[in-house]
């Protein structure tokens, strides 16, 4: 007979690097935005893990990812060697090899354990979790750790550094504004189904890329195998980051609408039935103007209002950490309770990719 597991989250632990820069002290290093742009970005303050005076590195990815895995423990009150499972997201490790799974066990102090590495940015932290989600409800393992860390300033570091900031272009600035660095990290666990848990969680998961065939909205070009190395060192840098900024305006409205549409379908509630959507990077608000053209009904729209949990304004953009840095902000805020049916919700713009997972929240409002 097969045994069935329930799976929850115990935790959520969350960490970002230094001290907050807000949009002042931005603009004194990079130079200002107009006010209009500023606002449609939405961002307040970013933490980089780079000094923004020197381009010094204060910490690097893996350590960040550690400090967020072991709040995420001890709120669980979980011991490193009780981990059957890490897996981690990121767009930005230290190195190709080792990564920064590997290098995040290592940290932990863990000699073996099943350790797994996804590279999917704004999207792939879903997608991690629903890996654990299942080897945990298949028996593979009991006690999963699921991470998302990312280190974008350091890439963001050569359009300013050195620079006049009035000399910074106005795309440039438009980068500099929006990203953030820093990692969160959620805790899992499965029980044998039976009279103390109950019947296990129902989940609901969703998973597409639907711009196969479009110009990449995002791309990280330098530091891989595209052309050879002496003519990468002959580029104007070494790594850059290009955004198509008129085309994620226009396509990403219509990826959200379709992935909040079909989350709500494969969980069999309408949007005001669920009682948190954790979005990362504002994007419900930021493009609230485009729903109804993408295809979203009005009352639809309406019931999103108030169910939308993401912390943009606070923390910026942050890639693969963005959804769970929401949920831990959310679940620390009291936003998130026991008994809400909630839905994680994670976009990316390179090939636009969207994933979605919803599940019962039954994590206690931690101490």
């Amino acid at each position: 007979m097969t045994t069935a597991y329930d799976v929850k989250i115990l935790s959520t632990g969350g960490y970002v690097p230094g001290d907050p820069i807000d949009n002042a002290a931005l603009e004194k290093l990079v130079g200002p935005l107009p006010d209009d742009v500023l606002a449609g970005i939405q961002v307040n303050t970013r933490y980089w893990m780079i000094d923004p005076a020197t381009g010094e590195h204060r910490i690097n990815n893996s350590r960040m990812a550690e400090r967020a895995s072991r709040q995420a423990l001890e709120r669980a009150g979980v011991e490193p060697d009780e981990l059957d499972l890490i897996v981690v997201c990121t767009a930005t490790p230290e190195y190709t090899l080792p990564g920064v799974a590997t290098t995040l066990q290592h940290y932990l102090g863990l000699e073996s354990v099943a350790a797994i590495e996804i590279r999917g940015a704004c999207a792939g932290w879903v997608q991690a979790l629903d890996l654990a989600r299942r080897q945990l409800a298949d028996g593979t393992a009991r006690t999963a750790l699921v991470v998302g860390s990312e280190a974008g300033s350091p890439i963001l570091a050569p359009l300013f550094l050195d620079k006049d900031p009035a000399r910074v272009r106005m795309r440039d600035r438009l980068t500099l504004y929006t990203f953030g660095d820093g990692a969160g990290a959620v805790v899992l666990r499965a029980e044998p189904v039976g009279q103390e848990t109950g019947a296990a969680d129902e989940f609901a998961f969703v998973n597409a890329c639907v711009g196969g065939l479009r110009k990449p909205g995002m791309e990280i070009i330098g530091g891989g195998t595209d052309v050879p190395q002496a003519e990468q060192l002959r580029r104007r840098q070494l790594i850059q980051m290009k955004v198509d900024v008129a085309g994620t305006t226009e396509f990403s409205p219509k990826v959200f609408v379709r992935a909040i549409q079909e989350m709500a379908r494969k969980d069999g509630r309408t949007l005001g039935e669920f009682d948190a959507i954790v979005l990362p990077e504002g994007n419900a608000d930021y493009f609230a103007d485009e729903y109804g053209s993408a295809g979203l009904p009005a009352e639809d729209i309406a019931a999103l209002s108030g169910r939308i949990v993401e912390n943009l304004a606070d923390v910026g953009a942050t890639g693969s950490a963005a959804v769970p840095l929401s949920l831990d902000a959310g679940w620390t805020s009291g936003r998130i309770r026991p008994g809400d049916r909630i839905v994680l919700l994670g976009i990316e713009a390179s090939r636009y990719v969207y994933t979605g997972l919803s599940l019962t929240w039954r994590a206690p409002l931690p101490a």
